[in-house]
């Protein structure tokens, strides 16, 4: 699904950190991601020799639309580090996937892979100082029968969140309390005054929600939580 975040004001401010902002596009998971299992397709006669392929949650090979993940130049640029020694775990739903890290870079935030939670480093405020504003984690969710860590998030039948207000969420040693979440079209986000606000103390967590009919994703689903 495709993430289209925001239009910001021309610079974020937190008691530690002032950075720059940009108008980003956020990529976070699957408009183009069909999430079908390779050797599904692969029995069916459709895989082709360029087709692109990676791991999901379960280990399964999927087939990515051309163009979901980004090009080998803006992965340098976001300086991807799949693994950084910490994990995101959302107990009341089971999720418990290793955190990564990138930055945005060419207006875009793509998140590479489907076995990670991917903390957005350039974007509010940092892990080592989470109370100082915004912790921007996007993680993506797939269609078509692969699994990533967003699809353990979202409640495809209602449209609605598996999270529930009160339950934690774990961001490496961090805990925060979910206070809520709600649905928006990916074209609304990147005017959403309150989800670019670098509020102290919050946590947003982005994917996207997929839909019954398994056609392409047309909102995001965002999660809100406050640090503990």
């Amino acid at each position: 699904m495709r993430c289209v975040p925001p239009s910001q004001k021309d610079t974020i401010t937190s008691v530690a950190t002032t950075k720059t902002a940009r108008t980003v596009l956020i990529t976070v998971l699957a408009v183009g991601v069909a999430g079908l299992i390779v050797g599904v397709l692969g029995a069916l006669g459709i895989l082709t020799p360029t087709t692109q392929t990676v791991p999901d949650l379960q280990g399964n090979r999927v087939h990515v639309d051309p163009g979901t993940l980004p090009p080998a130049k803006t992965q340098k640029a976001m300086n991807v580090v799949p693994d950084i020694g910490q994990r995101l775990k959302v107990p009341s739903v089971g999720l418990d996937v290793r955190l990564g890290e990138l930055s945005e870079a060419d207006n875009t935030i793509t998140p590479p892979g489907f076995d990670s939670a991917y903390l957005v480093r350039n974007l509010g405020a940092s892990l080592d100082q989470p109370g100082q504003g915004t912790l921007y984690v996007v993680a993506h969710s797939v269609r078509g029968g692969g699994i990533g860590p967003g699809n353990y998030l979202i409640d495809v039948e209602h449209g609605t969140a598996r999270v529930k207000p009160g339950a934690t969420v774990q961001v490496g040693d961090h805990t925060y309390v979910v206070t809520g979440s709600r649905t928006i079209d990916k074209h609304r986000l990147p005017d959403d005054p309150a989800m670019w606000a670098n509020t102290p103390r919050r946590l947003v967590l982005i994917t996207c929600l997929q839909r019954p009919s398994g056609a392409p994703s047309t909102d995001n689903l965002i999660i809100t939580a406050t640090l503990q």
